[in-house]
């Protein structure tokens, strides 16, 4: 073999690799933060996703079993929470709940393909934000009549996008949970 025919052969061969390499889709991560400023703690959790999800099947404990949490029944009341999740997704943006009170204000919404939900507590001065993609809140309700399907759930956090999923803050302390490709905390 030449060695011009084997330098075009390793440079092919470098190009292809590197094709597959960008091809590839990334790692995601989920990252939790906490910080505390009472105490000056603060807390930074990050974990591969697929690291998550191999080892909740493994995890069997309390109510927890084989990657699904046992929670009773999905049908509270006779009402068929897949069915109202079903009905939400295919109903158009828009803010569906408002209350305000003197102590609370929540608000519930569906905006670009996510649930919203938005508690502000105003004495505490606490305020929590919930943004769950609705692929991952039809996958927590894949499971049977009496358990939300975690497994499930985060398979879908693999296909979506870099998001906050929970930030929760008060006086005190801050606490967010996201998703993203990142293996550190930002």
């Amino acid at each position: 073999m030449t060695n011009t025919l084997r330098t075009g052969l390793v440079g092919l061969a470098a190009l292809c690799l590197s094709a597959a390499a960008l091809a590839a889709p990334p790692s995601r991560y989920l990252h939790v933060r906490v910080d505390d400023a009472s105490n000056q703690e603060k807390v930074r959790v990050n974990i591969p996703l697929s690291l998550v999800e191999t080892v909740i099947p493994a995890i069997n404990h309390g109510q927890f079993h084989g990657g699904e949490i046992d929670c009773g029944d999905l049908r509270a009341n006779g009402v068929d929470l897949r069915m109202i999740l079903d009905a939400v997704k295919n109903a158009p943006d828009g803010e569906f709940v408002t209350v305000q009170a003197p102590d609370k204000d929540v608000r519930v919404a569906k905006s670009n393909g996510n649930l919203i939900v938005h508690v502000t507590e105003k004495g505490d001065k606490k305020k929590v934000d919930v943004t769950i993609p609705w692929a991952v809140a039809q996958a927590l309700g894949s499971g049977t009549d009496k358990q939300i399907n975690l497994e499930a759930a985060i398979e879908a956090l693999e296909k979506a996008g870099d998001t906050t999923l929970v930030t929760v803050t008060d006086e005190d302390q801050t606490v967010r949970v996201w998703i993203d490709s990142r293996n550190t905390a930002d």
